[in-house]
């Protein structure tokens, strides 16, 4: 039988890309993973004020752009090039809203109890910044880490102050996350410098 070939073509465009590491010209190995990007800068900067001097990262974004055609809303998980440790920050970027830090952040994983963050205790903004928050507490970010490698999204649910609605409910994808986290390990000490 004979496949027509219209239809292997049709095929081949609908199936994913492999992902293969590549050199930006911002100065850094980047590598999308599905609805990942991963990426290591070309140098380790132990003197930065911010974590992009110290660690690979990667994100995935909400579908919904800000003003300036970045997600509203993203997750991001990032390996400390210098520990290896991993870390976990949601950045809320939309317009016109502020986060209600008087009320909860929540992470829902199908088939798992929401996972409830209070900004005062399990919550923490570091590197001079206003808007990304990073999981303080070690048990829960290695909890929620886990889930992340094990499901297929996550629904977050972010407390607004100054919209039309006091909370937002994002759904972000979990796929790419296990490749993208492969990518940080094996690109963290591959630098310019060495």
């Amino acid at each position: 039988m004979r496949i027509p070939t219209c239809f292997v073509a049709c095929l081949m465009l609908a199936m994913p890309a492999a992902a293969a590491p590549f050199h930006h010209a911002y100065g850094e190995w980047r590598e999308y993973n599905r609805d990942w990007l991963a990426a290591c800068p070309d140098v380790i900067n132990e003197d930065a004020a911010d974590y992009y001097g110290t660690s690979c990262f990667a994100s995935t974004g909400s579908q919904e752009l800000n003003s300036t055609g970045l997600p509203a809303y993203k997750l991001t998980v990032m390996r400390n090039r210098i520990t290896g440790d991993l870390d976990v920050a949601v950045t809320v970027a939309a317009d016109d809203v502020e986060t209600d830090t008087s009320r909860p952040m929540v992470f829902a994983f199908s088939g798992q109890a929401p996972i409830s963050l209070d900004f005062t205790s399990d919550l923490e903004t570091r590197y001079n910044t206003t808007n990304q928050f990073f999981i303080a507490d070690l048990d829960r970010k290695a909890h929620v880490i886990a889930l992340m490698k094990e499901r297929n999204a996550l629904t977050l649910t972010v407390p607004l102050s100054g919209g039309a609605s006091p909370d937002k409910e994002v759904w972000l994808s979990m796929r790419g996350v296990l490749a993208s986290l492969d990518f940080m390990s094996a690109y963290a000490r591959k630098v310019t410098q060495y």
